[in-house]
């Protein structure tokens, strides 16, 4: 069998969701709850929101989720590649901690709104989001 060496494997994409390497992007892994109803799927560069306050359970969820009960959602880290998440368990994710990010390539749960709160939420655990225009 002969392999030609100059033959095209894949095309290089460019998804516009990383910013600039300063400050560097560093990943962790998180526990993403499952969905109370559905499954879902949610793409690389969705805003994950961590559950905080009296009635948290310390998991991940798509910003722009419904809180449960007396939770807290705030903005904390942006998902690393796509996944689904079903209603049987809950699924571990990699997920951005720091990094300087696109708003423009962000994605939420819903039809939420991104707002000056949740940048600034993500800006205090060490991501930036800037504006950008895609080439």
């Amino acid at each position: 069998m002969k392999i030609a060496m100059n033959e095209k494997i894949t095309d290089a994409g460019y998804d516009n969701l990383i910013y600039d390497v300063n400050p560097k992007a560093e990943v962790m892994t998180v526990t993403f709850r499952k969905e109370a109803s559905a499954e879902a799927t949610y793409k690389r560069g969705c805003v994950l929101a961590l559950s905080t306050g009296t009635g948290a359970d310390g998991k991940y969820v798509a910003l722009g989720t419904t809180e449960v009960g007396s939770e807290t959602l705030t903005a904390n880290a942006i998902l690393c590649g796509d996944v689904t998440v079903g209603t049987d368990a809950d699924v571990t994710v990699l997920a951005y901690r720091t990094g300087h990010f696109n708003e423009n390539a962000l994605s939420f749960a819903g039809e939420y709104t991104f707002t000056a709160a949740d940048k600034e939420a993500l800006r205090d655990v060490g991501i930036l989001i800037s504006e950008s225009v895609e080439y």
